[in-house]
C-alpha cells in the first residue's frame, strides 16, 4: 500500500479541528487514490477529490457505472479513465495505453454497452469519470 500524507487549509483554535481532519483525510486519501497527488496532498490541491471525498461509498458508485468496475473489466475502466483524462482525444489516449486507436474505439464501444452511457453525452461523460475516479478512494 501506498503511504500518503494529507494537509488541510490551515485554521485558527480547536474549534476548527475536525473540519481540518475531515480536510486532511480526504485528500490523504486522494493522494493515494491519485499517486500524481502525493505523497503529500494538500486539501486545495486536489481538485475534483474535493467532492468525491465528502460522498459516502455507496453514493459514489453509480449503479449505471458498476459492471465496469467488477474485477473482469478492469482493463475496460483503465480505458475508459484515460480516455476521459485525455479530453476524449482518441490519439493521445491511445499513445498514453499503449494501443492502436481500433482497439481504443472498440474498448469504448464495450464500455458503452456494460454501462448504458453514450460517451458523446457530456453528462453521462462526467457521471462515469467521476464514478471511476472515486471508486479508487479508499474509504476510511
Amino acid at each position: 500500500a501506498l503511504a500518503a500524507a494529507g494537509l488541510a487549509t490551515p485554521r485558527k483554535g480547536l474549534a476548527e479541528l475536525p473540519a481540518a481532519w475531515t480536510e486532511a483525510l480526504g485528500a490523504a486519501r486522494a493522494a493515494v487514490a491519485e499517486r500524481r497527488l502525493g505523497p503529500v496532498a494538500e486539501w486545495a490541491g486536489i481538485g475534483p477529490y474535493r467532492v468525491l471525498t465528502g460522498l459516502a461509498a455507496e453514493r459514489a458508485a453509480d449503479p449505471a457505472v458498476l459492471p465496469l468496475l467488477a474485477p473482469a473489466h478492469t482493463e475496460l475502466a483503465r480505458t475508459a479513465e484515460v480516455y476521459l483524462d485525455c479530453a476524449g482525444q482518441a490519439g493521445r489516449a491511445a499513445a498514453a495505453l499503449g494501443i492502436h486507436r481500433q482497439t481504443l474505439y472498440y474498448r469504448l464501444g464495450r464500455v458503452e454497452q456494460l454501462t448504458g452511457l453514450d460517451l458523446d453525452d457530456g453528462e453521462d461523460r462526467l457521471l462515469l469519470h467521476m464514478t471511476l475516479k472515486g471508486s479508487r478512494l479508499q474509504r476510511p
